[in-house]
């Protein structure tokens, strides 16, 4: 009977150090300001759901969130200001899939600043697009190639991301002779894409709307296994047989590594939050971005499965 009564006693304590574990990571909240950080000029996709999101969070904690635009580097000077900054929960990084071919770069030095972060939720998902000037004879991605192949064609970027795919895309297709252009930035990459100096693009989708609705650029797919919410006329990746554009851009939030777990859980927990509200879903929604939110286990899951994908990606065509 004693043995009973203790083993009781026993479960019971252990629920009641469960319960009382899992309110402690829910009730996290920050007691001053916090920065978010993103590492890309402001306008752009990132900088504007980060806003919507920090805006929401600055609601739920009652403190102040403001975002730090640090560009430069292909996001790893606000990378590494993160890295760096004290795992407090009070300093924290808004990135996207790129942050995983960090490691890859012929200038990168150091470790993989993925294994220096702590994930904790990715807040949405964004489709890139296939964009192309509307001078071009060509309705379809399979137009497109015709096109090129008769034609010098021209594919612009900024971003190792996007010019891994237009390498995909040239080799998947035979266009031995598709100048890729590297861009330094996207203003320039926009104009030039207009003036069809250069014919056509993989790009954010937030970057091509404007131009797309006047007619000066033509989007061809989007990425992903399904249409885009805001251009639905327009066949996915999958549909219009692009090799490899069938995955979204994911847009997250991490912490500096050695972040306490119940800060990391509540921070998650908050972004889980946010992301339901009406405005950010809005927000989300006018870019053609899908909320997430999800756990930072679910999330971690999804940065190393994207880690392996990219760096197969390198494997076939070296960063150079």
């Amino acid at each position: 009977m004693r043995s009973e009564i203790r083993r009781t006693a026993a479960m019971a304590m252990a629920a009641l150090c469960s319960l009382a574990a899992t309110v402690a990571h829910a009730q996290w909240k920050p007691e001053k300001q916090v920065t978010l950080v993103v590492p890309y000029a402001p306008g752009g996709g990132v900088d504007a759901q980060t806003r919507a999101v920090a805006k929401e969070l600055q609601r739920i904690w009652g403190q102040t969130v403001i975002v730090d635009n640090t560009s430069g580097a292909d996001g790893l000077i606000g990378t590494r200001k993160v890295i760096e900054s004290r795992p407090d929960g009070y300093t924290l990084l808004v990135q996207i899939n790129a942050l995983t071919l960090s490691k890859h770069l012929p200038t990168f030095k150091g470790p993989d600043p993925v294994t220096l972060l702590t994930p904790i939720s990715a807040f949405s998902a964004l489709p890139g697009v296939f964009v192309a000037n509307a001078k071009l004879p060509v309705k379809t991605v399979a137009e497109l190639v015709r096109y090129c192949k008769a034609n010098p064609c021209s594919y612009g970027t900024t971003e190792t991301y996007a010019r891994l795919q237009g390498q995909m895309w040239k080799a998947e297709n035979g266009l031995d002779s598709l100048v890729i252009v590297n861009y330094k930035g996207g203003g320039q990459l926009i104009t030039d894409l207009v003036a069809n100096n250069v014919n056509a693009s993989i790009m954010g989708i937030t970057a091509a709307l404007p131009h797309y609705k006047t007619g000066s650029l033509r989007i061809l797919a989007s990425a992903g296994k399904k249409r885009s919410i805001v251009t639905p006329e327009v066949p996915s990746g999958s549909e219009a047989g692009v090799v490899g554009f069938d995955t979204l851009t994911w847009y997250g939030v991490f912490a500096p590594k050695g972040t306490p777990d119940n800060v990391v859980q509540g921070v998650a927990a908050a972004v889980q939050e946010a992301v339901k509200a009406e405005d950010v879903k809005k927000a989300f929604a006018v870019i053609g971005s899908e909320p997430i939110g999800n756990t930072p286990a679910e999330f971690a899951a999804m940065v190393r499965e994207e880690g392996e994908r990219l760096s197969a990606l390198v494997k076939r065509f070296p960063l150079e």
